[in-house]
């Protein structure tokens, strides 16, 4: 094995380097900025076309079994979407059809705790030491009309892919994967249109 391969493969589930944390944080930044401004084609390019996007529901458990208190695959989850499948929702905001968004909500998604580590391809198959693993906190504020207020906060586990060739000679980056986990486990709003 070159040196240079070798080198690779250490980075492999370690810690990002400060130039791609600052990185993928302004990368989040720009994706809470069009979610809030409702610029949702604008979204959908920031997301890799195999898009897994997935927020399964969870119950309240005894300590004993807390292995149990997220939903499996399969199971009941909010979310269990596809690039395609979330496109249709959006088009879906603009054919007047979409009740619940017309008039459309405020949000504020606020994004912090990020940890940013190289993907390790032999836990992440189809992704490479150049991926990042990505952990997150959030707290999404929505208002919608004159009264209705909800806030949900949770974690954020991302895949993200670097593809093509930027200016730095980089990539861009692009979210593969995206696993959400809402801290409550009965949800309090009338509705669950917002994106997160």
């Amino acid at each position: 094995m070159s040196t240079s391969t070798e080198q690779t493969h250490a980075r492999a589930g370690t810690r990002a380097d400060r130039d791609t944390h600052f990185e993928v944080e302004q990368f989040y930044y720009e994706e809470a900025a069009l979610l809030d401004d409702g610029r949702y084609a604008d979204w959908l390019d920031l997301l890799a076309d195999d898009l897994d996007y997935w927020m399964p529901t969870r119950t309240n458990r005894l300590r004993r079994q807390q292995a149990l208190s997220v939903a499996a695959r399969g199971e009941a989850a909010f979310y269990d979407e596809t690039k395609e499948s979330l496109a249709w929702r959006i088009r879906r905001f603009d054919s007047g059809m979409a009740w619940a968004e017309d008039p459309p909500s405020r949000t504020r998604h606020l994004v912090t705790n990020v940890m940013v580590r190289h993907a390790d391809p032999g836990e992440h198959d189809g992704f490479t030491e150049d991926d990042l693993w990505v952990r997150s906190a959030f707290l999404v504020y929505r208002n919608r009309l004159e009264r209705e207020e909800n806030v949900f906060a949770g974690s954020r586990t991302d895949l993200l892919r670097r593809t093509g060739e930027s200016r730095t000679g980089e990539g861009r980056l692009l979210v593969a994967r995206r696993t959400i986990l809402l801290d409550q486990n009965i949800l309090l709003a009338k509705n669950i249109s917002t994106f997160f």
